[in-house]
This record gives structure tokens, C-alpha cells and sequence, in this order.
């Protein structure tokens, strides 16, 4: 999970002057786009033959790069499906950043019903994040990469508790809600993915409801 900053801007060069203002430029994209079809082709080549018998070589020739290119992009297979999982939490932390002080924290989750995940993934996008989370159930290197993604979280979540609360970031009060926080947006998407859902409706309702319930369950008394 990038902190909400900005996006980086390394490799900008000669395409930065055509890229439009607040956005990544052209090379950025293309390398966030190809990040993306990476982690599509490992999520399903994990779930077809099982992260194990899935090498790197497998992965790069779906995607039609060398071995080589692959690893420039992400050091283990495992890694290769972090995009997936970073870039909903991407977009939380943006409107965790963006909600007006008096405003709970739940409403983040409620207020455009769904947009925090809806606006950072396209519908085949989320099928495979879906796919994606129902892999840590039985892949325990994958549940890893969840698990690290998640933690890293924190310290943005922390950042807004901390603003909002007036206190500091590494205070026991401060960390104790941002770990809160973290773990009901875990355990919310967790349960959305582990749900059953009509195939080809990945972004059904239940997606939406089990952010909104699990924010308002970790959030009723934190003073948040």
C-alpha cells in the first residue's frame, strides 16, 4: 500500500510533458499496466496449477515478456500478485486521507457505496482479486503476501487516526485503532471473496456491504 501522496514518478522522462496534470505519466501507466496483467496471469496460473508447480518462467510466457523483464518488475512469483491486492488499499487510503474531519471513518466505505474498491478495479480485475483471496485459504506463501500488504497499511492508517484524534502516530491509542481498522478491512474483503457469487458478478452488493458492516463494527466506540 503506497501512502496516499502521490503516484511515484520515477521513469517520467520524455513522456511527462504529455501526461496530464495529477496524473502518472505515459511510462508510469504502461509499467502499472503491465504490473497488472502480470499479477492477472499469476493469479490464474496459481489457481489452475497451484502456486508450486507455477514458475516464474510460466508466468512471464503468459504474459508474452522474458524471465528477465519479469524480475525486474518483481523479485519472487509470490510477489507478482501484489498489484491486485495494493491497489483497492491504494484507494482506501486516498479516501480515508480525502474524509472531512467530523465524519466517521466508517463512512468511507459507505458514502459512494463501494467506490473505494469499485474506482480501483475494473470488473475482470476484480474477479481475480477475488480468485486472488480465496488462494490464501490453502497457498500459505500467498496468505504472506496478503498478510505483508496488510501490515504495511497500517502506518497510512495510523497517519489519519493520528490527524484526527490530534495525537501521535506511534502512540499505543493510535496504533491499537489503526490495527483495528486494518483488520476489518482484511476481514471484510476476506469475507466478500470467500462468499458465493453468480460467476461474471464479481462486484456484487456483498462486497460493498461487508466493508460498510465491518467499518461500523471497528469503528462503534474507537472515537475514529
Amino acid at each position: 500500500m503506497r501512502a496516499p501522496s502521490g503516484p511515484d514518478r520515477a521513469g517520467a522522462g520524455a513522456d511527462a510533458p504529455t501526461s496530464r496534470p495529477g496524473r502518472p505519466p505515459l511510462t508510469e501507466r504502461r509499467k502499472e499496466a503491465t504490473r497488472l496483467e502480470i499479477a492477472h496471469e499469476a493469479v490464474r496460473l496459481f489457481a489452475e496449477h497451484g502456486v508450486q508447480r507455477t514458475s516464474g518462467e510460466d508466468i512471464a510466457r503468459a504474459v508474452g515478456i522474458s524471465t528477465r523483464t519479469l524480475w525486474r518488475y518483481f523479485p519472487t512469483k509470490e510477489q507478482c500478485v501484489r498489484p491486485l491486492l495494493t491497489r483497492g488499499l491504494d484507494r482506501m487510503a486516498r479516501r480515508l486521507v480525502e474524509l472531512p474531519p467530523g465524519r466517521p471513518l466508517a463512512d468511507v466505505a459507505r458514502r459512494d457505496r463501494g467506490a473505494a474498491h469499485d474506482e480501483a478495479y475494473e470488473p475482470g480485475q476484480l474477479q481475480a482479486l477475488r480468485s486472488l483471496i480465496r488462494l490464501t485459504r490453502n497457498e500459505p506463501s500467498i496468505m504472506a503476501v496478503w498478510l505483508q500488504v496488510h501490515y504495511r497499511a497500517e502506518d497510512v492508517l495510523a497517519e489519519v487516526i493520528a490527524t484526527r484524534l490530534g495525537l501521535p502516530a506511534d502512540s499505543l491509542d493510535v496504533r491499537v485503532r489503526a490495527t483495528m481498522v486494518n483488520s476489518a478491512l482484511r476481514v471484510a474483503m476476506e469475507d466478500w471473496a470467500l462468499s458465493e457469487a453468480p460467476d461474471g458478478e464479481p462486484g456484487t452488493p456483498d462486497q460493498h456491504d461487508a466493508l460498510g458492516r465491518a467499518m461500523g463494527i471497528v469503528c462503534a466506540g474507537l472515537d475514529c
